[in-house]
């Protein structure tokens, strides 16, 4: 089997079983992203689910056309030949998915600003744990950020090599998404993530002049201005999301 999108199939029957008993699913209008052979998509079609599955790839979506036949004329499933980093994303309760690899951090930037209410992702191990980082420590990152600003994440557990086909050269990991409020009032979504971006595009310099690097930022300037000099002379890695909450503020006025 040759490696199609970038895609690695879950071979791992328990492995499916227990990604599905993270949430309950019966029910449930469940979005699918990279079905590949259609291995979780049974198991949630067993389980009651409602599955929508966007596929990128044209044979995949054929054979699974194939085998769920029963199914997509039951209006139990739904196959979207699509990209899934740019298709229109349905009404939605849950996503289940094991990601492909090289869409995961663009599709979870997606998801935050999705309505949804939880999300069981497989992942590569070492995403997961940028995810699950504290913030003010030196594993921190955008992609922590971000999510913990708007989300609860649980690494629920990891998967070896041998649990897909064909083999990645690395572990995965089994992750649970639960969007909540964020902790800190945060006037403008977009500008908060565009004063993330910003900051961590350079995360080895000064608050200060990562600001002075973005000056595309509209009110870097102000910013730079309003800070106590303790923020500036900081890290963005050292700093917590009262501080990432209190700065998108000062930017969108």
């Amino acid at each position: 089997m040759n490696v199609r999108k970038d895609q690695h199939f879950l071979i791992d029957k328990d492995a499916v079983k227990r990604i599905v008993e993270i949430v309950p699913v019966d029910n449930r209008r469940v979005l699918e992203i990279g079905p590949g052979d259609g291995i979780l998509t049974e198991k949630l079609l067993n389980e009651g689910a409602k599955v929508t599955a966007i596929e990128i790839d044209g044979f995949l979506v054929e054979k699974l056309k194939l085998r769920f036949s029963d199914e997509i004329k039951q209006k139990k499933l739904t196959i979207i030949h699509s990209n899934a980093v740019k298709a229109e994303y349905p009404e939605l309760d849950l996503i289940i998915s094991n990601l492909p690899y090289s869409i995961s951090s663009l599709v979870i930037f997606r998801l935050l600003f999705s309505e949804f209410n939880a999300a069981v992702l497989m992942v590569q191990k070492e995403f997961a744990e940028k995810m699950v980082a504290f913030t003010g420590t030196r594993d921190c990152g955008r992609l922590s950020v971000m999510v913990q600003t708007f989300a609860n994440v649980h690494k629920c557990f990891d998967l070896p090599p041998e649990s897909f086909l064909p083999k990645p050269r690395v572990n995965s990991s089994v992750v649970r998404i639960t969007p909540r409020y964020p902790l800190f009032g945060i006037n403008d979504r977009r500008v908060y993530e565009n004063l993330v971006r910003a900051l961590f595009m350079h995360r080895r310099k000064t608050v200060k002049n990562c600001l002075r690097g973005a000056q595309w930022l509209k009110g870097w300037d102000i910013l730079v201005d309003s800070l106590p000099g303790e923020i500036l002379k900081s890290r963005p890695e050292e700093l917590y999301l009262e501080d990432f909450a209190m700065m998108s503020n000062v930017l969108s006025g």
